[in-house]
């Protein structure tokens, strides 16, 4: 049985979460409004002072209802400050952002999909809460839910009630079939995403529904698309091109213009997350672009990723080694950064490379395509890629 959205009865009430959001970010301090793009920096005096006025209960200074009407237009009530904005504390641990694929099973059964098997399995709700209590201790600020399909999760509403409680911004990544569904549209209305980043795989029935081998997703998606577009969700499209909808790219892109919504091209087919090779058959050649030069990031330092059993990563490739959140704790993060430093280092195929300052493929995803068949053209400028 496909699994369906509900919201759990444990949520409390809509007048816990916070009206604003105040938070150390890296070596910053933020003010911030759940569902809005835009921030507001303040020093590190103000943010005590935040702290301060929220432990004895004192009311909203007049500079933050003054920046919360400059910055989103907001008019801030007369009361106490802990009742509309909530300050987070520092963190020992030094993240900013996570990832977490609440669920990977999918309603959709795409032959490119970068997960593989797709189960519909992961934790039961005390230990989603308690993961994301996890993610908020460990200074998580901003927090992408994604799948799988996100949105179609039993508890994914609970679950992103709960982020927004516990003062993350959020961001869910979908395939956008459910956004269309009267309980999601009144879930994000209530609690505005911060993004809406949602895939698109064909401009007519024809090739989206045998793209995502769903018969009638096609209308669904559009059907999600036009409440997106009628209740101003911050969508962003991800257009993907595969080799059975590469003839209709330019309609894609016209597709999400015709919205309005900002949008991005993806060309490149990756292997799966355990190394098979099936996702790069579905490759349109003609259409993949190089990869700009891989310059290094901070997967492990200052990000991670968390598959559906709570267990952490560095990102969404590099998975192994990891650790357990759920049965280790929150002081098994600090692993996450040697961890990156040695699945950066140039082994196996890629020892020795005379072209390393100009690789276009960080190491954990080159070992992935060496695992998938070692098809070298798809990812080494020695094999000629970006050449």
């Amino acid at each position: 049985m496909t699994p369906v959205t509900r919201t759990r009865a444990q949520v409390a009430p809509d007048e816990t979460a916070p009206r604003l959001v105040a938070s150390p970010f890296l070596a910053q301090y933020l003010l911030l409004q759940p569902g809005r793009a835009t921030g507001v920096g303040i020093p590190e005096a103000r943010y005590e002072e935040l702290a301060a006025a929220g432990a004895a209960g004192r009311p909203v200074p007049d500079w933050v209802t003054d920046a919360a009407k400059e910055a989103w237009g907001t008019e801030l009530p007369a009361t106490p400050l802990g009742d509309i904005v909530l300050v987070r504390e520092r963190s020992p641990y030094g993240y900013a952002k996570a990832s977490w694929e609440i669920n990977l099973g999918c309603d959709y059964d795409c032959d490119f999909c970068y997960l593989g098997e797709k189960r519909f399995e992961g934790l039961d709700w005390e230990n989603k809460q308690r993961l994301l209590r996890v993610l908020r201790d460990a200074g998580v600020l901003w927090l992408q839910i994604t799948g799988g399909e996100a949105l179609i999760d039993r508890e994914f509403g609970a679950a992103y009630e709960y982020a927004h409680q516990l003062g993350m911004m959020v961001q869910v990544s979908t395939n956008g079939s459910s956004l269309r569904k009267q309980p999601i549209r009144d879930l994000f209305a209530r609690r505005r995403p911060y993004r809406l980043t949602v895939s698109l795989y064909g401009a007519t029935s024809e090739t989206y529904d045998k793209v995502t081998r769903n018969r009638g997703a096609f209308a669904r998606f559009t059907a999600g698309l036009d409440a997106a577009r009628e209740d101003r969700m911050p969508i962003r499209l991800n257009v993907i091109v595969s080799d059975d909808n590469a003839h209709e790219v330019d309609a894609m892109v016209h597709l999400a213009e015709s919205y309005g919504f900002p949008h991005q091209v993806y060309t490149n087919m990756s292997p799966t997350i355990d190394g098979e090779a099936n996702p790069l058959a579905a490759q349109a050649e003609s259409h993949v672009r190089a990869r700009s030069v891989f310059i290094g990031c901070n997967a492990g330092h200052t990000f991670f990723h968390v598959n559906p059993h709570g267990i952490a990563s560095i990102c969404k490739v590099g998975r192994d080694p990891s650790v357990n959140l759920i049965t280790e704790g929150i002081q098994a993060l600090p692993r996450l950064g040697a961890i990156a430093e040695s699945l950066q280092l140039r082994t196996g195929g890629c020892s020795g490379c005379t072209k390393a300052d100009t690789c276009r493929t960080c190491r954990p995803l080159a070992k992935l395509y060496q695992e998938a068949g070692d098809r070298r053209e798809l990812y080494c400028q020695h094999g000629g890629y970006g050449s």
